[in-house]
Order: C-alpha cells, then sequence, then structure tokens
C-alpha cells in the first residue's frame, strides 16, 4: 500500500519526491524483496539526478543481506558506480559493517578487505569493523591477526579497537585471555576509558566472577574514571543474574545518591530482577517509582511484568497491565499480545480460550501480523472447547491477514 501511495504521488502536479523518499521507497521495496521495484527506483532516482546515493546503497547492501544475500550486497558495493555514485573510503567501510554486523566476516575480508584495502586506503574504522566481525563469531585469533596488521601497516590501534578485542574475548568464553589482554593495555598505557572497565565489569559478571567484577568497578574510581549510567547498568545486571536482587538494588540507590539518572534499562534491569525472585509486588512499585522519577515505563517494562504475572498463573494482574497499555499510556507490540496469548493455554479454560481469540484479532487490528501457529494454536484451542462460532470468525481474520487457513471441518 506504501509503495502504492508512493507511485500515485509521482502523478501529483504540486509534489515532487525528495532523495529520501525515494530511499524511504527503496527500502520498503527491498524488505518484501521486490527488487524489480529497487532498481526501478534507482533508475528513476539518476534520470531526476536525485542521487542513488551511498546511503542508497547501503540500504539495498542492508536488505540483500537481511534476506540471506551477502554475496548479492557486495555486487551492489562493486556496482555503484555504474549508477553514477563512486565508492569511497566511507561506503567501503560501510558495507564491510553490514556483512561483520551480520556475521559475513569471511566474505567481507576475503571478497572486499583484502581486495580494496589499498585502493581505499582502509584506515583504523576499517580495521575495527573487520575485528570486530571475527570477534563476533569468537574467531579471537583471526582478530588479533587483524589487530598486528593494522600496526604493521602503521595505524595506530584506538580505544574503540582494544575495547572490541576485550568483548570479543569475554563473548567467546576466554576470561583468562580477556583479563590478560587488560593488564597488557595497563602496562602499556593505552587508552582506558569508561567503555573498556564497562565490559570487564559486565565479563567478569556474565560468567559468575561477581568479587572480580566488584573490584574492577571499584578500582574505577581510584583511576580517576567515572562510571557512566552504562557500568551503572552492567553491574546491576551482573547482581541481578548471578548474585542478589537485593545487592543490585543497593546499586541502584547508590548510583542515585551520587547524582547518576537512570534509564528505562536500569529500571527494568531492576524489575525484572525483583520479578525473578518472585518479588512481584516489588515490581509493580519499582515501575510506579519509574513513572515518579520521570522515566516512563516502555514496552519492555509492560512486557517484563506481564510475562512474569503470566508465569506465575496471575493472569488478571497481567491482563490489568495490559489494560493500562491499551488505555495509552505505552501501546503493546507483537511480543505483548504473544506473551498473553500463550498464557490463556495454561489453565485450559474456554473462558481464557475465547479472550485469547479476542487478543488474536485485537493485534491484526492493530497490523500485526501473528505467527500460523499462533492462528492454529488458537483454533484448536476454541474447538476443543466447544467454541466453533468463534473458531469460524478466527478463520475469516486469518485468511484477511495472508496466513493461508487450514482446512477445519466445523
Amino acid at each position: 500500500k506504501a509503495l502504492a501511495f508512493f507511485a500515485q504521488l509521482s502523478q501529483h502536479p504540486s509534489y515532487a519526491h525528495s532523495a529520501s523518499s525515494f530511499d524511504h521507497a527503496i527500502d520498503l521495496a527491498a524488505r518484501v524483496r521486490d527488487y524489480r521495484a529497487v532498481w526501478a527506483f534507482v533508475a528513476r532516482m539518476r534520470s531526476l539526478r536525485l542521487g542513488p546515493s551511498p546511503k542508497t546503497f547501503a540500504i539495498i547492501a542492508e536488505r540483500y543481506v537481511a534476506a540471506g544475500k551477502p554475496d548479492r550486497a557486495v555486487k551492489v558495493f562493486l556496482s555503484m558506480h555504474e549508477h553514477g555514485c563512486r565508492q569511497d573510503l566511507s561506503s567501503f567501510n560501510t558495507v564491510l559493517d553490514i556483512l561483520c554486523k551480520s556475521r559475513h566476516v569471511e566474505m567481507a575480508s576475503n571478497k572486499l578487505f583484502k581486495v580494496f584495502r589499498s585502493r581505499f586506503k582502509a584506515d583504523c574504522v576499517s580495521y575495527n569493523i573487520i575485528a570486530n566481525g571475527w570477534c563476533l563469531i569468537k574467531r579471537t585469533p583471526m582478530a588479533l591477526e587483524v589487530l598486528k596488521e593494522m600496526v604493521d601497516r602503521g595505524l595506530n590501534p584506538s580505544s574503540t579497537t582494544y575495547n572490541i578485542m576485550l568483548k570479543g574475548f569475554f563473548r567467546a568464553g576466554q576470561v583468562d585471555e580477556a583479563w590478560q589482554f587488560f593488564l597488557e593495555m595497563k602496562k602499556r598505557k593505552c587508552n582506558i576509558d569508561v567503555v573498556t572497565y564497562t565490559t570487564v565489569i559486565h565479563g567478569f559478571g556474565i560468567v559468575g566472577e561477581i568479587k572480580k567484577a566488584k573490584r574492577v568497578f571499584d578500582e574505577m574510581a581510584r583511576e580517576g574514571i567515572l562510571p557512566s549510567v552504562a557500568t551503572y547498568n552492567a553491574m546491576i545486571q551482573v547482581l541481578c543474574k548471578k548474585d542478589n536482587v537485593e545487592n543490585a538494588i543497593v546499586v541502584f540507590e547508590e548510583m542515585l545518591r551520587k547524582g547518576y539518572v537512570p534509564n528505562s534499562i536500569t529500571y527494568n534491569l531492576v524489575i525484572r530482577g525483583l520479578c525473578h525472585a518472585g518479588h512481584m509486588d516489588r515490581a509493580v512499585e519499582f515501575m510506579s517509582r519509574m513513572e515518579d522519577d520521570g522515566c516512563e515505563p516502555n514496552v519492555q517494562t509492560y512486557n517484563i511484568t506481564i510475562r512474569y504475572f503470566c508465569d506465575a498463573g496471575e493472569i488478571e494482574n497481567g491482563m490489568h497491565l495490559f489494560e493500562k497499555m491499551g488505555s495509552g499510556v505505552c501501546l503493546p507490540n507483537l511480543d505483548t499480545y504473544n506473551i498473553l496469548i500463550s498464557s490463556m493455554f495454561v489453565r485450559k479454560k474456554s473462558d481464557d480460550l475465547v479472550l485469547a481469540g479476542k487478543l488474536l484479532i485485537e493485534m491484526v487490528d492493530r497490523g500485526f501480523v501473528p505467527r500460523k501457529f499462533t492462528f492454529n494454536r488458537v483454533l484448536d484451542g476454541l474447538l476443543l472447547t466447544g467454541n466453533q462460532g468463534f473458531a469460524k470468525e478466527i478463520l475469516r481474520v486469518q485468511s484477511k491477514s495472508g496466513r493461508l487457513p487450514r482446512r477445519f471441518k466445523l
């Protein structure tokens, strides 16, 4: 519909599409994998002298990668000049980043980086992208090779480079290597910043090394580096997951006393910790405190609390929060509906399954597309509880949403 509207606007006598309008249309066409339309838009942009720009090709490359066609993303970059847009270092780094973040570092390295690093004069950013790509797939030896090559070519690693390596070691479960790398950074007087400390705190915490995480957290102040909100969030997350939510709240209160302003992530971590510990009333109180402190609960806040209420069998409390969302405080998303619909099957009550059907219809009306599994699960539940009439209505909704209806004998 959006693409049809775009086409209609093209015929409007007093309106002309801008370059950004074309980029949006190209993104939409690529999302639905209408690549013929994508390239027709690119040709039209060029004929109107509105581009295409490097941003246009970045959008196309990203959508090809998302569709599982990374090789096409490489071809898009290589063909940019054929469409009147010359490749440069910035566009080179962009396509490397798109490939590496989607775990196609081998393709990025072999088909682009090694071939064109000299032509585009690869910089520190280029090397960081490739190193991070190897770290994302837990191949830290390859990332170290990139770091070595970077130095050999006369480029100075930045704090970002070292932080990438640290995070990579922790991600790969190489905790000892991460600690030794951190000590070596200190020994060589590398630029250690708040991100470095936050990475180490989070890394130690995830593997349950709470004492080491606390020690590094305390060391920051002695080194004259102030923790950020992200650092406090890392410490709170660690304590909630691997220690005790009460200790996490102590850190939260300390954060407030020192003048830090918690963000929604901070509150959500504490709320999740309280929910996980079974303190649902306190979690709801914390949501109220969040509002009082001027930090509005977001959809993640509600989803966390609704999920734990439903898992505890307190579906009515979960529905109460959902109704609060519906009043316009914070609109539900696809996850909210999936959480609630799934919970309606726990008690196997007819009323619960009817409510699941109503939620399914509401989510479709709001523009969400449920999975076929969700439709079929609700249909089965309604049929088993004797709600054939409502099941027929669900079948009509299923057909309208584009999900092919199953053959039912109603």
